[in-house]
């Protein structure tokens, strides 16, 4: 991997910087404070994001509401580009990120883009949720941090060493291989307490087994006594049919009884009506014979209502002529009057056109008016003449309405007079019914004296019913609870049979428990005799390789930093000693310069062992070392050209204030700090 541009943008105190990398060593030299590791944390955070407990506004320019980092890098000759950007809220989170590999961009989120790059760098998956330790101990770790590493206590050194290395995989397998002997010996307890009644089980299946066998043998008794109870009370229900039909009918004959009597009454009431009637129809017969009838009365009474007729409507007529005349007059008025309002206010003559003189149009008024009076006088006449003819035609219409009464009476007695005739035809029809009905009513006697006989002989079984009721509810009963008795022998039978099969999966289950247990046995003997003490064994020679080599490394890093009189070596839980004498040194008592060079040597030492240990991760070839020599005398910085010459990789990025540094690289970015703002020379000199 090779970094190539990054470009920083309201970025702590940087905001709108562009900075290219040569290949080879590059010093970022500048004032401290200047600004020179918000570049380093502008690469991280490029690269992989906010850390975790890292926060947005130690990255975001204060003031700012958005900002960003792009770089561009170079991996196995591939062209990357990675954009990550900042916005303020109510918090400051990462906004957009996206990816250009060779050209081609997408938009991903954080988690994609980090898995992105990982896979880039061919970094292990495991590393994928370690915070990036990879990186930091491959490539850029604080000087102060890796302090803070060398001082930490034993334990928590060894177990972050472990992730570094990749082979926190023996202690996890370990604790998990500790965590599965212990759900096993649980498993053990359990299934052992499952297998208790195993052989009282089996037992307990031959006793069901004995008894079901017994069951079924009563089961067919049960079934042939059921078949007995059920012929007999068939035989019963059918003698009990045959008396039912008989009770059927008798009860049919009373109902034919009942209907006959129905028909017998009938009869006799209408005998009893048409004798009432007779005696009614004679009475009219005789007040009609009794009655005085004139034909001629009405004949006369016609002519007289229709000369009566005649004169109303010549009486109509002669109204009906006067309202004309008096609508004519109306209308001659009506006219009158029109011609009245034009001539009063007429000044020239539509016709001539010439003046009218005011004695004519005087004249023409005066006739008008003259004629106007004598039209109302004429209407008052034939006003009188109408209002005496219409009390004519009133009294008229009283007398034809009296004359049409009387006809009307006269036309009734006429009608009545003739319905004599039929009155008495209808009382001889009456008289030939009553003879008939009276022989129905004979006939309908004797028909129920003998239905009531056939009945009487039939009441005998009526008795006898419920004797065989009785005998037939009996059978019955005997018969269900026969049923009954079946039905709960079959029922404890098919309890018995699902109980059998119970017991059958329970001892099927309980000797593949045991089956398991042996298994479980047999897995816990493994784990705990052969693999545990295997895994133990390889971690332990892993990690003696390890601290063996990195002891190494370290004890050569440290002499090209440091004078001969100091031996220096990696103890088992890699804390360095430092002896000098025979007497070894405690850290804290080293000076300033000897401190930095033990973590600058454990940091190198660590740098390589890793770089050996995963040789195909792609970033071997940079290593990023920040204020590498804090503290450092002037023999100590004259040393740093060796051990930068040894480092011997692509592209090796420092950062410090010491100036005699840049004698020692290839590059140089001077880093400048104006108005609180950051600024990266562009064109960098070149040594």
């Amino acid at each position: 991997m090779k970094i190539k541009k990054i470009h920083l943008k309201n970025i702590r105190s940087y905001e709108d910087n562009l900075i290219e990398f040569p290949e080879g060593s590059i010093l970022l030299s500048g004032d401290i404070g200047s600004g020179k590791t918000s570049i380093l944390l502008g690469i991280e955070f490029a690269l992989f994001g906010l850390q975790p407990g890292q926060r947005g506004h130690a990255l975001l320019k204060n003031g700012k509401s958005q900002g960003g980092v792009m770089i561009e890098i170079e991996i196995d000759g591939k062209e990357v580009v990675i954009e990550r950007t900042l916005k303020r809220g109510k918090t400051v989170n990462q906004d957009f990120c996206s990816i250009i590999i060779d050209g081609v961009k997408k938009e991903i989120s954080v988690s994609e883009l980090k898995d992105n790059i990982l896979s880039l760098l061919n970094y292990p998956k495991e590393f994928a949720k370690k915070q990036n330790l990879l990186y930091k101990f491959t490539v850029y770790t604080p000087q102060e941090e890796m302090k803070q590493i060398i001082l930490q206590d034993s334990q928590t050194r060894l177990n972050t060493l472990r992730h570094v290395f990749g082979i926190d995989k023996y202690k996890r397998i370990l604790e998990n291989v500790s965590l599965v002997v212990t759900k096993i010996r649980e498993d053990k307890r359990l299934n052992e307490g499952m297998v208790l009644n195993l052989e009282e089980d089996k037992r307990n299946l031959s006793e069901k087994n004995h008894n079901l066998s017994e069951k079924k043998k009563f089961l067919l008794v049960l079934e042939e006594d059921l078949d007995s109870k059920r012929q007999k009370r068939n035989s019963i229900q059918l003698e009990n049919e045959a008396i039912s039909k008989k009770i059927e009918e008798k009860n049919r004959l009373q109902q034919e009884i009942e209907k006959a009597k129905i028909r017998l009454l009938n009869k006799k009431e209408t005998i009893q009506n048409n004798n009432s009637l007779i005696l009614t129809l004679s009475e009219e017969l005789k007040k009609l014979k009794q009655v005085s009838f004139d034909e001629s009365k009405i004949k006369s009474l016609e002519g007289e209502i229709s000369a009566i007729k005649k004169e109303k409507n010549e009486l109509s007529d002669e109204i009906l002529k006067i309202s004309s005349q008096i609508s004519s007059l109306t209308f001659k008025n009506e006219d009158n009057f029109s011609l009245e309002r034009k001539m009063s206010n007429l000044e020239i003559c539509p016709t001539c056109l010439q003046n009218v003189d005011a004695i004519y149009r005087a004249n023409i008024l005066n006739k008008i008016r003259s004629e106007v009076a004598e039209n109302n006088k004429n209407i008052q006449e034939f006003e009188k003449s109408k209002q005496i003819l219409l009390e004519k035609i009133k009294k008229l219409d009283l007398e034809i309405s009296e004359k049409e009464k009387q006809l009307q009476e006269l036309r009734i007695i006429k009608s009545r007079l003739s319905e004599i005739n039929e009155k008495e035809n209808r009382i001889v029809s009456l008289r030939k019914n009553i003879v008939l009905l009276e022989e129905d009513v004979r006939i309908l006697s004797e028909q129920i004296h003998s239905l009531k006989q056939s009945v009487f002989e039939l009441e005998k079984f009526d008795n006898l019913f419920s004797i065989k009721q009785k005998e037939l509810n009996d059978a019955l009963s005997d018969e269900k609870r026969a049923e009954i008795k079946l039905a709960e022998s079959k029922k404890e039978i098919e309890f018995l049979i699902s109980s059998i099969d119970e017991l059958k999966k329970r001892i099927q289950h309980a000797e593949e428990i045991q089956n398991r247990l042996k298994y479980l046995r047999e897995l816990e003997n493994w784990l705990t005799q052969k693999f545990i003490p295997v895994v133990s064994i390889i971690e332990k020679n892993v990690m003696i390789k390890l601290k063996s080599d990195f002891s190494r490394l370290f004890e050569e890093w440290f002499n090209m930093l440091v004078s001969d009189s100091f031996l220096v070596r990696l103890s088992d839980d890699f804390t360095p000693i430092i002896e000098q004498q025979d007497y070894e040194i405690d850290y804290a008592y080293l000076s300033g310069g000897e401190r930095t060079a033990v973590a600058l040597a454990y940091r190198l030492a660590l740098n390589q062992v890793i770089n050996s240990m995963m040789s195909k991760i792609k970033t071997k070839d940079i290593v990023i070392l920040d204020e590498p020599t804090d503290g450092f005398s002037e023999q100590q910085l004259d040393k740093m050209r060796d051990v930068l010459q040894q480092l011997n990789v692509r592209q090796l990025i420092i950062v410090s204030h010491e100036r005699k540094i840049e004698e020692f690289v290839e590059n140089v970015i001077r880093i400048r700090k104006k108005n609180h703002i950051s600024e990266a020379d562009q064109n960098p000199k070149t040594f």
